[in-house]
């Protein structure tokens, strides 16, 4: 298997359109990433484990944009090399590095296993996918990579502490990539959106129990339209979303961390919610 960087075209794909790849791709932020590529001319990889990929493939086909859909679970070593194994031979021009999970509850009650599916998937996957990637691209001398990171990770994460630490080491490793390439025609994005209307509070138990789960969240749309704005014009860090979001950009940047981590268990502690989406 080669770094996903050599000019080839197998099956599908074209050598008249650029190519994106984007993880988490089936639902929420990253569908909506994908239909910002699609109709800006990208012909498009799209990855995630579950079985609406398939769906969200065939609406992103919809636009005229060249689609390979992977469906590989980013939390173990096989579904990594999955992903790996199906850009092999493709140039990628932008990947975005999107898929995630977060998991609710306070630290002593939650299962480690699900604490390490976290880690598996925001932090090992995020690291090992980067690498040839981004080797690929300043071996070129051209390329866009971008993250999702959070406004979460600005802040001490009371009752998602396993979450917002992950966001935060995605937030700092994307920085850090940004200053190292900085002269070498590739540029590196992190995008921190807030609370968004996906699936992500429903898969960690949070939709219905946290403050955070039921209040009003902002649209994937809006987010994805800030982000695909961000990567194209090689920003290295933007908030995205509702000007509340962006005013919790600016709050985590001046406030003491115990003020935020009491801040967050108003919103994330369980028994905050009122039962109810708004």
């Amino acid at each position: 298997m080669r770094d996903p960087g050599g000019r080839g075209y197998p099956s599908g794909m074209t050598d008249t359109r650029p190519l994106a790849l984007i993880t988490g791709a089936s639902s929420g932020i990253g569908l909506e990433l994908a239909r910002q590529f699609a109709s800006h001319g990208y012909d498009l990889v799209v990855n995630a484990e579950d079985e609406e990929l398939d769906a969200a493939a065939r609406q992103l086909r919809e636009s005229g944009a060249e689609v390979r859909a992977v469906r590989a679970d980013l939390r173990t070593g096989e579904g990594r090399f999955l992903l790996l194994d199906a850009l092999d031979g493709l140039t990628v021009d932008v990947a975005v590095l999107n898929a995630g999970v977060g998991q609710g509850g306070a630290f002593v009650d939650t299962d480690l296993a699900d604490d390490q599916a976290v880690i598996d998937l925001n932090v090992t996957a995020t690291v090992r996918l980067a690498k040839p990637l981004l080797r690929a691209m300043v071996a070129r001398g051209e390329g866009r990579l971008a993250f999702t990171s959070s406004v979460a990770s600005q802040m001490p994460g009371s009752f998602q502490p396993v979450y917002n630490a992950s966001k935060s080491f995605v937030q700092s490793f994307a920085q850090a990539l940004a200053e190292e390439v900085k002269d070498t025609g590739v540029t590196v994005t992190a995008f921190m959106p807030g609370p968004t209307e996906t699936e992500f509070f429903d898969r960690a138990d949070m939709a219905d129990d946290t403050r955070m789960g039921t209040m009003e969240k902002d649209s994937a749309a809006q987010v994805a339209e800030q982000a695909f704005e961000a990567i194209v014009k090689g920003r290295k860090k933007a908030v995205t979303g509702s000007l509340m979001t962006k005013a919790q950009g600016l709050a985590g940047k001046v406030l003491p961390d115990g003020v935020k981590a009491a801040a967050h268990r108003r919103l994330a502690e369980p028994g905050t919610g009122d039962g109810s989406r708004d």
